[in-house]
């Protein structure tokens, strides 16, 4: 009688853990990634970066809000910490500061800054923390006028172009035959850095962290009998999503080439906001979606304006009127956000069958 030995798939072992299966995503981002880069145009390569540094920040506040239920208005001066280090750190020509010691700078002083404020509101919740860190996102950029020797004031800081290290040039035109200006680098650094973070914050999300925090969020007292420390709990939250805006904030300033207090006023705390509400609370996809719609809702409504007779004053006001009705539309029709409501339309046809 013999014996049928019956081997698992290759893509079966691959996928078996979800730390492989977001290693198989990020290698496949990556490739997406140099293929779109070396195909576009320096605008639509500035574009990208955009929507990477975005995503990047929203990929922290959807863990924060979604994960561990804490809701933050004041990311936008986290990426202020994180931007500003970049600049004063790139204005150091003579040092020469490599860019993955800048974003790791970057990084490293926004977790501090997100830990002292995480300390200070761990134990406040719903609409106090909101107007907690709302009260910070505004009271942060005023800072950049208060050490205005240090800090520009209002005009803020020039940041040069990070150089292109020649390691690099030199492998990328061997891979792609063509050259690497300061545009592609920075949106090189940006995505790789997007790829990054979306792989450590996956699996922190699916690890004993990840289900600590939803069940601090999902029920506090049970979350406190089965012994959870809720404070740390909730600060390791905070750290986490503010090291995340620190690093979106620092290429923000290598992309933008000047880290000033105009650039990061409420707005910016309100559409990183935004980006996780349309894209889904909890989902790093859904930050990815809705940092990229609030990238190019605005310019292809701008264009179709002026190709529509209006003003450029007038386009330029129908951007932001068209992104709010929109958000509101996605809240009404969708409150799950987009991706969590496919997620629920999938499952449901999937029970139906």
């Amino acid at each position: 009688m013999s014996t049928r030995i019956t081997s698992t798939p290759v893509w079966v072992r691959i996928t078996a853990t979800p730390v492989r299966r977001h290693f198989l995503c990020a290698v496949i981002g990556l490739a997406v990634i140099v293929l779109a880069l070396e195909s576009l145009s320096t605008f639509r390569q500035s574009q990208l970066t955009s929507v990477a540094y975005l995503a990047i920040a929203a990929g922290g506040l959807t863990v924060l809000t979604g994960l561990s239920g804490q809701l933050s208005l004041g990311h936008g001066a986290f990426m202020a910490v994180g931007a500003y280090t970049a600049a004063l750190m790139l204005r150091a020509q003579d040092s020469g500061w490599s860019v993955p010691l800048v974003l790791l700078a970057a990084t490293a002083v926004a977790a501090v800054v997100g830990l002292v404020v995480g300390v200070a509101a761990a134990r406040l919740h719903g609409p106090y923390l909101a107007g907690a860190t709302l009260a910070l996102a505004v009271a942060v950029p005023g800072l950049a006028l208060y050490f205005s020797d240090y800090l520009g004031g209002e005009q803020g800081l020039v940041v040069p172009a990070p150089k292109v290290p020649d390691v690099v040039d030199n492998v990328m035109y061997f891979v792609t035959g063509n050259d690497m200006d300061s545009t592609k680098f920075v949106s090189y650094v940006s995505w790789i850095l997007l790829v990054l973070v979306f792989f450590l914050l996956a699996n922190v999300s699916s690890s004993r962290v990840g289900r600590r925090w939803r069940a601090v969020r999902d029920d506090e007292v049970a979350a406190e009998l089965a012994g959870i420390d809720l404070g740390r709990a909730r600060i390791l939250a905070f750290v986490v999503s503010s090291a995340c805006a620190g690093a979106g904030g620092a290429v923000l300033a290598m992309s933008a080439r000047i880290a000033a207090p105009s650039g990061f006023t409420l707005t910016l705390s309100l559409t990183l906001l935004s980006a996780v509400v349309i894209g889904g609370l909890g989902t790093l996809s859904g930050a990815l979606i809705g940092a990229a719609l609030l990238t190019y809702i605005p310019p292809v409504v701008t264009n179709l304006g002026l190709d529509a007779g209006l003003s450029s004053l007038q386009s330029a006001e129908l951007a932001p009127l068209v992104t709010g009705v929109f958000t509101v539309l996605v809240i009404l029709f969708a409150p799950l956000g987009l991706v969590g409501t496919f997620r629920k339309w999938r499952i449901t046809r999937k029970g139906e069958k």
